[in-house]
Formats: C-alpha cells, sequence, structure tokens
C-alpha cells in the first residue's frame, strides 16, 4: 500500500477547501473596512473659495455615510501645488485623501519647471467630484455684446485688450490662451495674485475681460456690474442657460475647472474600491447634487481608471498653450 496516499487525500481536502472559500474571500476583500476612524481631506486650496466649499459638501455627505469624521485640511499655496506634496507624502493607509485639481494634476506638471511630486507615480486617484465651467465676462462699457463682436473688436486692434486671471497656469488664465489661438485674436494676459484683486481692476476699467470663476461671475453679471459673454463648458450651463457656450462660436472650445479625490500611492487596490463606491453614494445623493448645481457645478463620478485616463488627456491638450503662453514657474 502506498503510504502517500493519506498524505496526497490531505492535500486535496486542503486544495477542495480553497477552492470553496476563495468565492467568499474575494467579495470580503472588496469589501475592505474603510474609514476605521476620521479622515483628513487635503484641500489644496485656502478656505472660503469654490473648491472648498464643494469639497465641505462632499465631505459632509460622506461622513454621514460612513459614520466617521470628515476633516477638511486646507493647504493653500502655489497653485495647490503645496497642499498636492501633503497629500503625495502622506501614508497611504486610507487616513488621509485629499483633492486632485486640474491646477496641480493637469496644468502644474508644464507650467512649473521643478514640482515636489510626480503626478504619473505619487498617487492613487480615487474618483471624479465635480467640473465647473468658468464664464467671460467683461466691463460693461467695452464696445462688444457678444463673442463674434468680441472676436472683430480684438482682430481690429490687436494687442490692446486685456483679459485677467488669477494667476499664470490657472484654468482662467489657460481659457484666455485657447480663445486667443482659437479665435485668433492677440489679447494681453495680466496675472494676478488671486481672483479679488483681478476684479477689482475689472470693476475699476483697468483690464477689459475675465474668465472668472462661475459662482463669482454669474453673481456680478447679475448684478450689472459685469457682461456675460460667454461660458466654457461644452454646453450652456443649467444655471445661466441665457449665456451661450463658447462652442457655439468656437467649435470644439471646452475647458472646465474640475475636482476628484485622490490619496497617496500605494493605497491598496479594495480600499480604492470602497473608497470609489461611497465616492459614487455620496455624490448621487441629491442633497449634493442640488447644493453642487447652486453652485455652479455638476457632480461627476468616475472609476479610478477613468479620473487617471482624464488627467492624461488634460495635461496634453492644456501643454502645447502654456508653452504657447510662454508661461513658466521656476
Amino acid at each position: 500500500m502506498d503510504d502517500r496516499a493519506p498524505a496526497c487525500r490531505a492535500v486535496t481536502r486542503r486544495a477542495t477547501f480553497a477552492l470553496a472559500v476563495a468565492p467568499l474571500a474575494a467579495p470580503a476583500l472588496a469589501q475592505a473596512p474603510w474609514p476605521a476612524g476620521p479622515v483628513r481631506y487635503v484641500c489644496i486650496f485656502p478656505p472660503g473659495g469654490s473648491t472648498d466649499l464643494l469639497s465641505r459638501i462632499w465631505c459632509q455627505r460622506m461622513a454621514e455615510i460612513t459614520g466617521q469624521q470628515f476633516v477638511v485640511d486646507n493647504r493653500g499655496g502655489s497653485g495647490g501645488n503645496v497642499g498636492t506634496e501633503v497629500i503625495a507624502r502622506a501614508a497611504p493607509d486610507g487616513t488621509t485623501i485629499g483633492l486632485a485639481s486640474v491646477s496641480s494634476m493637469a496644468i502644474a506638471p508644464t507650467l512649473y519647471r521643478r514640482l515636489a511630486f510626480d503626478v504619473t507615480r505619487d498617487f492613487t486617484w480615487i474618483c471624479g467630484l465635480w467640473q465647473l465651467p468658468n464664464l467671460l465676462v467683461a466691463r460693461p462699457d467695452l464696445p462688444a455684446r457678444d463673442i463674434p463682436e468680441l472676436i472683430a473688436l480684438c482682430r481690429a486692434d490687436p494687442g490692446r485688450y486685456t483679459f485677467a486671471s488669477s494667476g499664470a497656469g490657472t484654468t482662467l488664465h489657460i481659457a484666455g490662451e485657447m480663445f486667443k489661438q482659437m479665435a485668433g485674436v492677440n489679447i494681453l494676459h495680466v496675472p494676478y495674485r488671486g481672483g479679488g484683486p483681478a476684479y477689482v481692476d475689472l470693476l475699476g476699467g483697468r483690464v477689459d475681460m475675465i474668465f472668472g470663476n462661475f459662482p463669482e461671475a454669474i453673481r456680478m453679471s447679475r448684478e450689472g456690474k459685469v457682461r456675460p459673454l460667454a461660458a466654457t463648458g461644452a454646453a450652456r450651463s443649467p444655471q445661466a442657460p441665457e449665456v451661450p457656450a463658447m462652442a457655439e462660436f468656437l467649435p470644439g472650445y471646452e475647458i472646465n475647472s474640475w475636482g476628484g479625490a485622490c490619496g497617496p500611492a500605494g493605497i491598496p487596490p479594495a480600499m480604492v474600491a470602497r473608497m470609489n463606491e461611497l465616492g459614487r453614494q455620496a455624490l448621487e445623493s441629491p442633497d449634493v447634487k442640488r447644493r453642487y448645481e447652486e453652485g455652479g457645478a455638476t457632480t461627476w463620478w468616475t472609476t479610478p481608471e477613468g479620473l487617471a485616463d482624464f488627467r492624461r488627456d488634460n495635461e496634453a491638450r492644456f501643454a502645447p498653450l502654456i508653452r504657447a503662453s510662454g508661461a513658466v514657474v521656476e
């Protein structure tokens, strides 16, 4: 009698048991516990702006869904790069996530000569959160009441007219550079340290127009302080359907501010799947949708892969515009 038989039968039983429990293990892995405690959400811009407000709305809903605290930690500076580095250097254990923004994730890699992080290597992508168009508004006495008139005005006197932004490399700046290229006009970019000073000079007539953040730009438009000319999304904004989209005059024109959730590289895939699913649930909340719409934004859920692809496509699309503008930050 072969004395190896009992051993073989034991191995067979173990193999059979392993195959039997394998289907049970996969769902358990997919439901990796998260969050197990408070979560720090790094908002890479100062308190009070659109991105801070939209971040807090999402975090509040995430806290309600999970029963854990989501603490917003504002780490502004260097166009969002300071806070983005904080996210990259955090432990990949799910206790720190943060805002993946168009400015630091899609614009900064071309605009800055050196960054303290690598967007392709240092992050775990979780999901998209929102998209938010900008709005081109002009001083009320500018002799152009729509985009065709503005293009004709700028072509008739190249270099005379100016557009403000809250800083080089922001979506406000890139929106202007895209307009210049697609409309074939020469207008001068005037960067400011933030949107506040830019609007002061616009209202004072020292600059002619700005591709402003939607909430403030539409408010000033409805107060009669500025003249709205076009939204920068692919279609008209539901919050201002009376304002045409730039794409109606320049087909293919589209640029939005966007935000997503990310974490440091190395977060376990099962935990990322859990984060993504909870993020989707939060964005599907009617209250979150309503509050985003009130701020001019739309909820924007993606898979982790979808966010990574979208970021990469944005970087490739914006890089030629940034290089053509000559903007660079040491």
